[in-house]
């Protein structure tokens, strides 16, 4: 595999950085990077890091980097969590507080928790800002605990924007996807579909029932999107070869067809 960091990538702009990412060998990571300056979203950091896991350090080659901006991935933690040395100039790290959450591994209930209960210390905001936080995380890493069965669980990191007041989350795993999870129960031809079902409040792969269970409401993902989309942020999904992106224009009304709000969508990615 092949992966390069450009000079950005962030959801706005993150389909060439997806489009350009060679899956072809799988016994081999090779990490490249823009010469001159890195400016990723979490969520690029952790599929580095999801990809890179089961590889294990001495099949992963990462050349030395000579942009200024590449200390954010030894900052982030990349480096420490692939098992493989940092080649660039040294610089002296910083805790973390307010500023970022390291890539971390979560693959039970018990490592969400501890997680969640270390994680909000760290970003210093105001209830009222971290308990839409704590959700997010929360009911994206349960889902992938309860349906992708992943070996490897979630691989999770953030950053927080001062200036904007903004927080970029990235959660990835390499399970089973959302198309083979929704066809337990619906009927989804390509991931786009499966994507679409999966966003729709009251459908879930754990019952044909609309509405869901008593314990599952197949909302989660919904309510996530509503709330990046009162907000007006980027919110994305990738699984198998379809990307969704909700854009961060049009009305501010929520619809249950996630293909009625103004979005993005790609398929015939890497998968």
């Amino acid at each position: 595999m092949k992966i390069h960091l450009p000079n950005s990538a962030f959801i706005g702009n993150i389909d060439p950085f997806l489009r350009n990412i060679d899956l072809s060998n799988q016994k081999i990571l090779e990490i490249t990077a823009n010469e001159k300056w890195i400016a990723v979203h979490p969520v690029v950091l952790s599929l580095i890091a999801t990809l890179g896991l089961p590889i294990g350090p001495k099949s992963i080659i990462c050349k030395t980097l000579t942009a200024k901006s590449s200390h954010y991935l030894l900052r982030m933690g990349l480096f420490k969590f692939l098992g493989i040395k940092f080649i660039g100039t040294k610089i002296k790290e910083h805790e973390p507080a307010g500023r970022f959450i390291p890539l971390t591994q979560i693959r039970n209930s018990e490592e969400l928790s501890r997680f969640i209960k270390e994680m909000i210390p760290l970003l210093h905001l105001k209830p009222t800002q971290v308990d839409p936080i704590r959700y997010v995380v929360s009911e994206l890493v349960r889902n992938v605990i309860e349906h992708a069965d992943s070996q490897a669980g979630a691989i999770v990191s953030a950053q927080y924007y001062k200036k904007s007041n903004k927080i970029a989350i990235g959660i990835v795993d390499t399970g089973i996807g959302i198309k083979k999870t929704i066809n337990q129960s619906h009927v989804a031809k390509t991931h786009i579909d499966a994507i679409r079902l999966s966003l729709t409040p009251g459908i879930t792969g754990t019952t044909k029932r609309e509405g869901g269970t008593e314990y599952n409401a197949g909302a989660g993902l919904f309510f996530i999107k509503s709330i990046a989309k009162v907000n007006r942020d980027f919110f994305m999904i990738y699984s198998g070869n379809a990307l969704y992106k909700l854009l961060k224009s049009g009305p501010n009304k929520l619809f249950a067809d996630p293909f009625r709000d103004n979005h993005s969508k790609s398929e015939n990615l890497p998968l």
